[in-house]
């Protein structure tokens, strides 16, 4: 397990504050950047509706390497059309003039409402008073002010040899990533190989932040990206590729219970599948599934809806209810034993262990040796309030 540290990455500096994306006075505008060149791995979202703030950075990060990001909350600036457009591209070149950074090195994200165009006369005055150098560090200002509706910053810290590794995420609802996750940032002051780099990210990206589910929305601004700078000098790649995996499962988990009106991390264990393919699949099923996410709510041992769950996945013909196991917290409850416990204790045991602020669930398929756990959380009265009245 990766060294936690309090210390920031070699040669990285954050700049943020408020320029009225909403009305609360906090920060909601980001830039972080390299102080040298660095080598960047990105991966983003696959909506048909997404953002031009992800054309632009799909465009910037193509060749591996970029300097910084420029990152808006609170405003999605998607299907705002071609002004939308004229309006990223502006901010975009605008803190790369004022920062000297090059502007084909500098990608932008943008996260809030979607349908409203950006306050451009409040956005131009603020990055008229960029000063270039930023402080160094800065990394937990920037965890708050790319929040939306998470209710806590996420960041996390890690030593991998000489080097650090930082990550920072965004995220609580409109969550069914494709791709990695709504906005996640991580900073290394590690060298790797570029293509053992990309090679890492994206494994770990698939394990994590695209083993999360909040409510099966898919974002239109998802944007996940690795800086590395290599000032720390080179490091053990399969050392590197722990450290990243702790600390995206870390703001995985982090996100699922975090999850708008969450009460509670749901962690949803497949094993015995035909391939990884199928156990995501049925993972994805389980947690995503309102009756399940209600009853964990409610702390309510109603397991025939992760079996009822489990069988939604009709195209996967080899799954065999006979075959297939369900345990809440390491209790089985599918099928119940010959000489096991009573329904009445059966019941107590998993509802008490439903009562806790983690579920797990284990389903095996009996079928092979693939295997997948996704993250979510229970679905509550709050999340309806949130969401029906998010831009009133």
């Amino acid at each position: 397990m990766a060294e936690t540290t309090s210390r920031d990455p070699e040669g990285f500096a954050v700049h943020t504050a408020p320029v009225g994306l909403s009305d609360d006075g906090r920060d909601d505008f980001t830039v972080l950047a390299s102080t040298v060149p660095a080598r960047i791995s990105a991966v983003f979202t696959k909506s048909r509706f997404s953002g031009p703030s992800v054309a632009l950075s799909r465009a910037v990060a193509a060749d591996g390497r970029a300097r910084g990001v420029v990152v808006l909350a609170r405003n999605a600036n998607v299907a705002t059309g071609s002004e939308g457009e004229r309006n990223a591209r502006e901010v975009r070149d605008s803190v790369a003039a004022a920062t000297g950074l090059p502007a084909d090195e500098l990608l932008i994200a943008s996260t809030g409402v979607i349908g409203l165009l950006y306050p451009m006369e409040q956005i131009r005055a603020h990055i008229r008073t960029l000063a270039w150098p930023f402080p160094d560090g800065g990394f937990d200002r920037a965890a708050r002010a790319i929040m939306t509706t998470d209710t806590r910053p996420k960041e996390v810290r890690v030593r991998c040899g000489a080097a650090t590794l930082v990550g920072i995420a965004k995220g609580v609802g409109m969550l069914e990533p494709d791709m990695a996750t709504l906005l996640t940032f991580f900073a290394t002051d590690a060298r790797l190989d570029p293509s053992e780099q990309d090679r890492i990210f994206r494994g770990v990206m698939d394990r994590t932040f695209n083993a999360v589910s909040i409510d099966t929305d898919t974002s239109t601004s998802d944007t996940a990206v690795l800086f590395a700078n290599g000032l720390a000098g080179e490091v053990d790649p399969a050392e590197f590729e722990e450290a990243l995996y702790e600390v995206a499962l870390a703001l995985v988990k982090n996100i699922a219970s975090d999850g708008e009106g969450a009460s509670k991390l749901i962690e949803v264990r497949v094993s015995g599948a035909r391939d990884t393919a199928q156990a995501k699949r049925v993972g994805k099923s389980v947690v995503n599934s309102p009756l399940v996410k209600t009853a964990v709510h409610g702390s309510d041992p109603n397991w025939g809806r992760v079996t009822m769950a489990i069988g939604k996945c009709t195209d996967d013909t080899d799954i065999v209810p006979e075959n297939v196991t369900v345990r809440f917290g390491g209790t089985d409850v599918y099928p119940q034993r010959t000489g096991g416990p009573d329904d009445t204790a059966l019941r107590a045991a998993v509802a008490g262990h439903m009562r806790g602020e983690e579920v797990v669930i284990e389903v095996g398929l009996g079928i092979g040796d693939g295997r997948f756990t996704v993250y979510g959380c229970d679905l509550t009265e709050s999340y309806v309030r949130l969401n029906s009245e998010y831009t009133t």
